[in-house]
C-alpha cells in the first residue's frame, strides 16, 4: 500500500497581518536565543542545505546585507538576482519566473516595488516567500523595531508609538502590527501624505489616532519613529516633499514632549537636519544601531520558522 501525505501549507510573510500574536510571542522569544548564540559565538546551523534567493528590483544595504549573513549562519547558502542579471529585468511574467525558482530554491527574499508584484510571485510559488520592502509594507522592519522594543522596555502591548513623517510603507506596517499586538500608534503627517486606509488594512480605528500637530502625537509617547521623507520610487517628489515636511523634522523638543524614557528609531539611512535631528538620532535615547542589527537576528528567526515551522 502506497503511503501518501497532505503536503504542508505554505507560508508567506507578505505583510504584517500575514502572522497572528501567538507567532510573534514564538518569534521574539526565538530572535532573543538566536542573537544570544550569535553573541556568544555559539553555532546555530538549522538550515544546512537551504538554499534562499534573494531578488532585489530596489538597492539594500540592511536588507542584504541581514538577510545574506543572516542565511550563512544559519548554515544555508544564498543566490543574490537584481532586476539587471536576471530575467526579471527582461519582461519574463512574474509568475513563470515564481514557478521556475521556487523550483530550485527552499526560500525567497523579495524587495520590489509595488505590493502586487510579490503578491503574484507568491501564488505562484512552491517555497515560502519573505516581503523585504515593497511600497506599500515593510513588515521585516517593524519585526525589527518591536524587538528592538522589547529588549529595551519590555512588552510593547498597551504602549504608544508616535509615528511622524510620511503615510508610507513603514507607517501602514505600524498600523497593522498595533491591531495584532495591542498598542497604540499616534500618526501625524503632512497634509496629502495621510496613511491610506485601505492599503494598511486596517479593520478598526481603536489602535491608531490622528493628529495635525507632530508635538501632540508625540506627548507621552513612549517611541518615537520615523523615515525619510522621500522613499524610493518617489524622488522626483523630493523638493516638494522638503517644504510640506518642514515641520515634521523629529527635534528633541518632540522628544521632550514624549515619556522621559522614551526611545527614538528611524529604519535608515537617515537625513540629519530633515526627518530627525542629529541631537536626536545620535543622542541618548536613540536605538537605531540595535535596530539596524536586530533585523539579522530576527529574519533569521523568521526563516527559520517558515521553513521549520515552531522549536520546541
Amino acid at each position: 500500500m502506497t503511503m501518501t501525505s497532505t503536503p504542508k501549507p505554505i507560508k508567506h510573510y507578505l505583510q504584517f497581518s500575514d502572522l497572528n500574536a501567538s507567532d510573534y510571542a514564538y518569534l521574539f522569544e526565538r530572535a532573543a536565543l538566536i542573537k544570544k548564540k550569535f553573541k556568544a559565538y555559539e553555532k546555530h546551523q538549522p538550515l544546512i542545505d537551504r538554499t534562499l534567493v534573494m531578488i532585489f528590483e530596489k538597492a539594500s544595504t540592511r536588507t542584504r546585507v541581514s538577510f545574506e549573513a543572516g542565511m550563512y549562519q544559519l548554515g544555508g547558502t544564498v543566490v543574490n538576482l537584481t532586476t539587471e542579471g536576471s530575467q526579471l529585468g527582461r519582461a519574463e511574467p512574474i509568475e513563470d519566473s515564481a514557478k521556475v525558482i521556487s523550483r530550485m530554491v527552499d526560500l525567497v527574499m523579495i524587495r520590489t516595488f509595488e505590493q502586487t508584484k510579490i503578491e503574484r510571485f507568491a501564488a505562484h510559488s512552491r517555497v515560502p516567500v519573505i516581503n523585504g520592502l515593497t511600497n506599500e509594507f515593510h513588515p521585516c522592519q517593524i519585526l525589527a523595531d518591536i524587538f528592538t522594543y522589547i529588549e529595551h522596555r519590555g512588552s510593547i502591548k498597551g504602549k504608544t508609538v508616535a509615528w511622524v513623517g510620511d503615510g508610507n510603507n513603514m507607517a501602514n506596517t505600524w498600523l497593522q502590527a498595533s491591531e495584532i499586538l495591542g498598542f497604540t500608534v499616534h500618526l501625524s503627517t503632512p497634509g496629502g501624505y495621510e496613511v491610506d486606509q485601505s492599503i494598511a488594512g486596517i479593520r478598526s480605528a481603536e489602535s491608531y489616532k490622528v493628529f495635525k500637530d507632530p508635538m501632540q502625537a508625540c506627548a507621552g509617547a513612549d517611541l518615537v519613529t520615523t523615515d525619510v521623507w522621500t522613499s524610493m520610487g518617489y524622488e522626483a517628489e523630493n523638493e516638494a516633499r522638503k517644504k510640506a515636511f518642514a515641520d515634521w523634522c523629529v527635534d528633541s523638543e518632540m522628544m521632550q514632549a514624549a515619556k522621559p524614557d522614551a526611545l527614538f528609531m528611524h529604519c535608515l539611512p537617515a537625513h540629519r537636519g530633515e526627518e530627525v535631528e542629529a541631537e536626536v538620532i545620535d543622542g541618548p535615547q536613540s536605538v537605531v544601531w540595535d535596530e539596524a542589527e536586530n533585523r539579522m537576528h530576527v529574519q533569521k528567526a523568521l526563516m527559520e520558522y517558515l521553513l521549520l515551522g515552531r522549536i520546541a
